[in-house]
Parts: structure tokens; sequence; C-alpha cells
């Protein structure tokens, strides 16, 4: 496993964005995984969407090739270390960020976000840019 997904990609992948179903594809061999925050989000999407029935059949079929990474006391240690360096230098950023930016510096993956204001805060998160 090489990437985790960030609640933007998925949702505009269950959206049939074409910029997200293309770059997903393309990196799904490579290996996809979520957080369990960005599960947690794409749920209220499901729930509070149009086509509840339809998108929540889409998403279970993308976990079968992304799976669901849990949150873990080493998990909520890095997102302390995280969450107290960002207010004490006054960057603070949202907590379901931070969490889900933890979770792929536990697991040391790639984060694949287009959320780069909040996310280029994080010391040593590395973060997919397209060439």
């Amino acid at each position: 496993m090489k990437y985790l997904v960030d609640s933007d990609y998925v949702a505009d992948y269950l959206g049939a964005q074409p910029h997200a179903i293309t770059l997903l594809s393309s990196l799904v061999e490579e290996g996809l995984a979520i957080s369990l925050i960005t599960f947690g989000e794409i749920y209220e999407g499901i729930y509070y969407g149009r086509d509840a029935k339809k998108t929540e059949a889409v998403f279970r079929l993308f976990l079968r090739s992304a799976p669901l990474l849990p949150l873990k006391p080493p998990i909520m240690r890095q997102f302390a270390r995280i969450r107290g360096e960002l207010r004490r230098t006054g960057k603070i950023i949202g907590d379901f960020d931070i969490l889900i930016a933890a979770t792929a510096l536990h697991h040391r993956l790639t984060l694949v976000t287009r959320n780069l204001r909040d996310y280029t805060r994080i010391p040593n998160l590395d973060i997919y840019r397209p060439s």
C-alpha cells in the first residue's frame, strides 16, 4: 500500500468526476487506502446526498480496492504531536485533517488530496503531486 486517499478525492470519485476516476485508477495498482475519518465523512455525504443507495453501492465497490485504516493509539499520539505543534506555531487546521495526516504518517503513505492549503502545514507529510 502506497497511498492514503483524502475525502475530497473519494467524494469526487463517487460523484463520477473524471479527474478523480483517472487519478485513482492509475494509482490503484500501487495500493490505496482510506482513513476511518474519510469513511465517516463519506458516509455523511451518502446519508445526506441525493441518491444514497447508488452512492453507497459505489462506495462499497471502492472499498474493495481501498481498505479502511482504523485509528489506533500510535496514530492518536501522532495526532497529538501534530496538533500541538500546529497550535504552538499558530497554524492550526481541522482535527479531521490532522487525523488523516497522522494516519498517513503512521503508515508511511503518500496522501492524495487537493487540500494543499492545510496539509502543507504538516512537516514530513508526503503529499501526492501529479507530474
